[in-house]
């Protein structure tokens, strides 16, 4: 679909001065996609703090479901690029989400660390994220280790889903746009009696693409009750249930170095594979009660009970590490994977606002339990010169089902993890300038690993210890300066080739920077500056392929700004900037010095809404603009040095979208979303020179919401 535009775009440093004019505009919480609400948050759940944002010492971004709206985001991965500091990763060909945050990602083998309403999200399988449920997404920036255990020291997610609303309302959803993309929703919400709520979000949708054979099909199921069970005693409960079908697709491979060789719908695996399917099913209660409330002083206990289960299942053909010597043969090994996981979570908070000494405390004080199964069982071929099982990437030829390599076990593994800890924290007014956040968070920590097909069963036992620390000054009624530091911890699945376990990955972050928000509290930024370690990092063995080695060492400097928040009553703005240096510092495989892979050292982004009205019936018309410099593609390693190997980059891109839409009842409005508007080719991650993602062109998708 050809459109011919323009985009509206802006800085991110003339932003915060234009709201020194901002304005106040209501926002009234609805069902279904917004017209008119907010992008700026004044508080974030995940902080388990009522210290509000500004001042708070860490740097949070949230992206509202405003802003997730104003995007046309259906998936999560459709809003990273509007965040300081975030860069995108390997996410598995397309089967998960997964990012780095200020330059440090997660496990390559599960995708980045996650938390949903607070509860660990990410143990195990996720399909990639819908946003049908989600209300909005935080942001945490810096160690999450003192309230949450095994993390990132660069930061975390908290994904806050939608809560029942207590009056009835409804809303329809129909999408349809460009390469095949169909999607309807459903948001339902209301009373079921005096003191029940319930609500109800659904999504099915099937999305083509560019890349050749190469479509997904989704279902999400989410439904949510809350109990007010007495005065000051309420149960919550939330449910969710995913299935995510679709072709794995590793990408394309550089030729030469060269992206630019292959069309970038060249699809390298085998269609006669059938799709992958990840499947995953949450449920989280939590009971909360006031024990007191009296006088200033407030006492409540929160117990929350999370169960999850996820599962990946079916074949995929995927691309070998590099060419052969021809250029164009691409070796390719096959896998059936049959993975399945469960995740039992258990929490016990009591939580006080009180005065002692003259000093306002905000105590949190919790323990945590948790105990994760993961079963893994693949079976796969490896291309060898007597079966090379291979492709011509400039000429493919797709063979039929019967055709297809038959697989063999490879690996049949039950991993068992079991953790206790005890948390505590404390946020400090004194007086009416300076606030303190001080926490620990003390880890017990049990893995073990059974091999199924040799009997062999490692362990360890490793524990824990995450403070943190972290002061802020309200320099004025609208500025701040803050700085904090704290510990991290994250462990490592797997084993060695001897069988040894892997041991976790320990992190230090340091953090410095300033806030601002305006004197409606409509709009606000963040500038912070950060210098963050982590070592114990798992990398490849060179001389046992398919094996790790705890061997490395990385450091990730820089600074990231966000800004986001009304300019006046028409006009609301997102925007961010960061710049990141994250390097390899010590390691037995990676070359020291190199750059950390797909964390680009400069990205920004834009987004600018406007609101108005014509012939009486309310509009809007907004556009953003985001831009990656060039990043590495491939781990840098010490044997490539020494051979002279080209290093293999991804390059730069600027991409920008347009938005719009228009109420063509008081209960209906059809929407436009135009991502790509200028078919500029990108390609947003890769894992290795023939594992690279490339980004979609452009597409158009025409929206009816309903709401009654």
């Amino acid at each position: 679909m050809k459109v011919h535009t323009v985009y509206l775009a802006g800085t991110v440093l003339a932003l915060p001065a234009a709201c020194a004019l901002a304005q106040s505009v209501d926002v009234v919480e609805v069902v279904g996609r917004r017209s008119a609400g907010a992008y700026h948050a004044s508080e974030a759940d995940g902080a388990k703090t009522d210290l509000p944002l500004r001042e708070l010492p860490q740097a949070v971004r949230v992206m509202s479901r405003q802003s997730l709206d104003d995007l046309g985001a259906t998936r999560v991965d459709d809003a990273l690029d509007y965040v300081g500091g975030v860069s995108r990763q390997n996410n598995f060909g397309g089967m998960w989400d997964n990012i780095a945050i200020r330059g440090l990602a997660g496990d390559s083998n599960t995708g980045m660390a996650l938390l949903q309403n607070g509860f660990a999200g990410n143990r195990g399988y996720h399909g990639p994220r819908d946003t049908a449920n989600i209300e909005r997404i935080e942001f945490l920036k810096g160690p999450a280790a003192a309230l949450y255990g095994a993390s990132e020291p660069g930061g975390t997610l908290n994904i806050v889903t939608k809560r029942p609303l207590w009056r009835s309302a409804q809303a329809l959803e129909a999408y349809a746009g460009s390469d095949g993309f169909y999607r309807t929703t459903l948001d339902a919400t209301g009373p079921l009696a005096d003191a029940v709520a319930y609500r109800l979000n659904a999504a099915v949708e099937k999305r083509g693409s560019m890349r050749d054979f190469v479509t997904t099909r989704r279902t999400l199921l989410a439904p949510a009750l809350t109990w007010r069970v007495a005065p000051g005693s309420t149960v919550d409960y939330r449910g969710e249930w995913q299935r995510h079908r679709g072709l794995l697709d590793r990408g394309v491979a550089a030729i030469g170095g060269r992206l630019d060789a292959l069309p970038r719908s060249r699809f390298l695996g085998e269609p006669a594979d059938g799709d992958l399917e990840v499947s995953n099913t949450t449920h989280q209660l939590t009971v909360q009660h006031v024990l007191r409330e009296q006088g200033g002083e407030r006492w409540a206990l929160r117990a929350g009970l999370a169960w999850k289960e996820g599962s990946i299942l079916g074949y995929a053909t995927e691309a070998a590490a590099t060419l052969r010597p021809d250029g164009r043969t691409l070796w390719r090994q096959r896998r059936y994977r049959d993975y399945d996981a469960r995740d039992v979570v258990l929490q016990a908070e009591l939580a006080g606002q009180v005065r002692w000494g003259g000093v306002g405390h905000d105590v949190l004080m919790g323990v945590e339990t948790y105990r994760f199964r993961n079963d893994q069982l693949m079976m796969r071929v490896l291309p060898s010169a007597a079966a090379p099982y291979a492709i011509d990437v400039l000429a493919p030829s797709y063979r039929p089902r019967e055709q297809l390599p038959q697989v063999l076990p490879a690996t049949d593994t039950r991993e068992r993890q079991r953790n206790s800890a005890l948390y505590l924290q404390d946020a400090l007014r004194l007086g009416e300038s300076w606030r303190v956040l001080a926490g620990v968070r003390l880890d017990r920590y049990q893995q073990s690993l059974h091999n199924r097909r040799t009997g062999v069963t490692t362990q360890q036992d490793p524990h824990a210890t995450s403070p943190r620390l972290g002061v802020s000054y309200l320099a004025t009624p609208h500025w701040t300066l803050f700085a904090n530091a704290g510990r991290s911890f994250r462990p490592n699945s797997g084993t060695d080739v001897t069988g040894a376990a892997l041991a976790p990955e320990h992190g230090r972050a340091r953090e410095a920077g300033v806030k601002w928000e305006g004197a409606d509290g409509r709009a606000g930024a963040t500038l912070a500056l950060f210098d963050i370690d982590k070592r114990d990092v798992v990398t490849g063995d060179p001389a046992n392929p398919g094996y790790s080695i705890v061997a490395g060492a990385v450091r990730s400097r820089g600074l990231d700004a966000d800004f986001t928040g009304q300019l006046d009553r028409h006009w609301r703005a997102n925007a961010s900037l960061s710049y990141i240096d994250a390097e390899v510092v010590r390691d037995n495989v990676l070359a020291v010095g190199s750059r950390l892979v797909n964390v680009p050292r400069i990205n920004g982004s834009v987004l600018v809404m406007y609101e108005g009205a014509a012939a009486g019936r309310p509009f809007g018309l907004g556009g953003g603009v985001t831009y990656s410099a060039r990043r590495p593609g491939d781990s840098r390693t010490q044997a490539q040095i020494a051979a002279g190997t080209p290093v293999f980059e991804l390059p730069a891109y600027t991409q920008a979208r347009l938005t719009a839409w228009w109420r063509v009842t008081p209960l209906v409005r059809v929407s436009l979303d135009i991502d790509n508007l200028f078919d500029r080719t990108c390609y947003t991650s890769s894992y290795q020179s023939t594992w690279v993602a490339p980004g979609a062109r452009r597409t158009a998708v025409l929206g009816l919401q309903a709401r009654f």
